[in-house]
């Protein structure tokens, strides 16, 4: 990345927390990035997901899904997080 991509990046990120547009764009890369970190047979048996302040809510299709999701979602919610750069997600639930 040139100095001036990365200079324009930086102020871009300046500009998305000083007017408190940071937050709302995570959430949005969260749900995004969904499907590249979780991979094609669970987003096809994801029915949506969405966040709401910090909290992650997944609905799925499958009790079997749901009881692997939640098992294993501190895991879920750190690669998630890495995805995105940020510490968007605090909690997260997983519905049937």
């Amino acid at each position: 990345m040139s100095s001036n991509s990365s200079s324009l990046t930086d102020a871009l990120i300046a500009y998305l927390r000083e007017s408190g547009l940071e937050k709302p764009v995570l959430e949005v890369q969260v749900e995004e990035v969904w499907p590249k970190v979780m991979g094609d047979m669970v987003t096809k048996m994801t029915r949506s997901v969405e966040m709401k302040d910090g909290m992650l809510i997944v609905r799925v299709n499958s009790a079997a899904l749901k009881t692997q999701l939640f098992e294993n979602r501190f895991e879920l919610v750190r690669k998630l997080n890495e995805a995105v750069g940020a510490e968007v997600i605090k909690d997260c639930r997983i519905l049937g």
